[in-house]
């Protein structure tokens, strides 16, 4: 027994750090990678397949209304006093007073029915008209799973650039960090000496104090904009992960292109109007195959039991079968059919303009994209060229100070340009790459 639990207690300090060291793993993403796996875990995207399950049993549903229908019954019945008719007298006695009455029992105490019926649904021009709608509403919400689909992507990609761009900005924060201390130290040592002023380390310090504090402020929003991205994946936010692509393998060299009219049919909404106008035509043919007759067939089979003892109930039987169709003309409904009709024209009519809208629009958003993507490269190219710039000013400033012909006041000048510069160049690089995925979107190059 003892070496039973000495070997169930070394298996377990075994499985305690293995365990422990699996809930500390940290997964590694690529934004191909993230984007995979939140088509995958994303609820949005599960509840959109959901969706598209329902819609494959209502299409089912439909079908099973043309099938046969059968159903069986079953029924006893004991009657406490059987039921009493009168009869004239004057049938049984040819003597009797006119209006004398005679009460008469018929039928059992005990009686029970077993029976089946079936029907098959023969013509129904609203059923045919329900099918066709049936499987057009199965596409529209294959459909909408694509919708989602892609935005999540573009959810997932702005939250995967929103943390790049953060991390390339603790990177630059983290480099002036380590120049600015190295010149408050080497300015310290100077005051020693007597070569500086007090004035001149103060300023450096200021600088410095700012730049820890932005530092501590990026770290938050870095933090923030990792919860974002998790929570777009459909991970939890305890989750622990790690990007593998930099910001400088992002392409933002894209050339937009002219819309020629093909960016409609590869936009998703686009396709939803059409599927949705699809089914207000069949709405149409559905309300009109109202005024057609429809036909069915029937049929029934039962045996009655009967006695008045119940133990010899079931002992004799009495068959009842038929067979019958059933044939329904519609002649008049108040108007209620023509006026179904006349609603659904006007529907299919409001999908047309909703259609002719949306062209406007895909041509308004593109246009809008196309120009918000060029500004947004000349300016990131710009805010590039004035962060260089701001370097070197710095560092012809340290020489002219290091060498005495310069001042302390000309060096944490260029010190703050050169940090206004950086967070230009960094809301640049961010709305750049936000623009490359809305420029996507807008040409419809985004399909997953």
């Amino acid at each position: 027994m003892k070496k039973q639990l000495y070997i169930l207690l070394f298996g377990l300090s075994l499985a305690f750090p293995a365990m422990a060291q699996q809930k500390d793993t940290t997964a590694s993403f690529s934004l191909q990678d993230a984007i995979n796996y939140s088509l995958t875990h994303q609820v949005n995207i599960k509840n959109a397949k959901i969706d598209e399950q329902i819609a494959s049993n209502t299409v089912k549903k439909t079908i099973g209304i043309g099938l046969p229908q059968v159903s069986a019954s079953a029924d006893f019945n004991d009657f406490l006093k059987v039921a009493t008719s009168l009869l004239p007298a004057i049938i049984f006695d040819k003597d009797a007073a006119p209006g004398e009455f005679i009460p008469v029992q018929f039928g059992t105490k005990y009686n029970s029915t077993l029976g089946i019926n079936a029907t098959q649904l023969l013509f129904d021009g609203s059923y045919l008209v329900g099918l066709k709608a049936s499987k057009t509403y199965k596409e529209l919400s294959t459909k909408n799973t694509a919708r989602t689909r892609i935005e999540t992507v573009v959810a997932v990609t702005k939250a995967y650039y929103s943390v790049l761009v953060s991390n390339e900005q603790l990177t630059l924060i983290d480099a002036n960090l380590e120049r600015l201390r190295k010149s408050l130290s080497d300015t310290e040592q100077m005051l020693k000496n007597g070569f500086v002023e007090k004035i001149d380390v103060d300023r450096l310090s200021v600088l410095n104090n700012n730049l820890i504090t932005e530092r501590e402020n990026v770290i938050r929003l870095l933090a923030l904009n990792l919860n974002l991205l998790k929570f777009q994946m459909g991970l939890t936010v305890n989750s622990n992960i790690t990007l593998l692509d930099k910001i400088t393998s992002v392409n933002t060299d894209q050339t937009p292109i002219l819309n020629d009219g093909t960016v409609y049919q590869k936009r998703i909404e686009y396709s939803l109007l059409q599927t949705q106008k699809k089914l207000n035509e069949l709405d149409v043919k559905r309300y009109k195959s109202a005024f057609l007759p429809n036909l069915a067939a029937f049929a029934s089979y039962s045996r009655s039991f009967q006695n008045d003892s119940f133990s010899s109930l079931y002992d004799k039987s009495f068959p009842t079968s038929l067979v019958g169709l059933k044939l329904s003309i519609p002649i008049i409904s108040g108007g209620q059919k023509l006026y179904d009709v006349r609603n659904a024209k006007l529907e299919s009519l409001k999908t047309d303009n909703n259609l002719i809208n949306l062209q406007n629009a895909i041509d308004l958003e593109v246009a809008q994209a196309q120009t918000t993507y060029l500004n947004g490269q000349k300016s990131l190219e710009n805010q590039k060229r004035n962060m260089e710039l701001a370097k070197e000013v710095l560092r012809v400033t340290k020489i002219k100070y290091d060498q005495g012909v310069g001042s302390s006041l000309e060096v944490t000048t260029a010190e703050t340009s050169l940090k206004e510069a950086q967070n230009n160049y960094i809301n640049a690089l961010y709305d750049m790459l936000i623009n490359k995925v809305n420029l996507d979107k807008a040409l419809g190059n985004i399909n997953y």
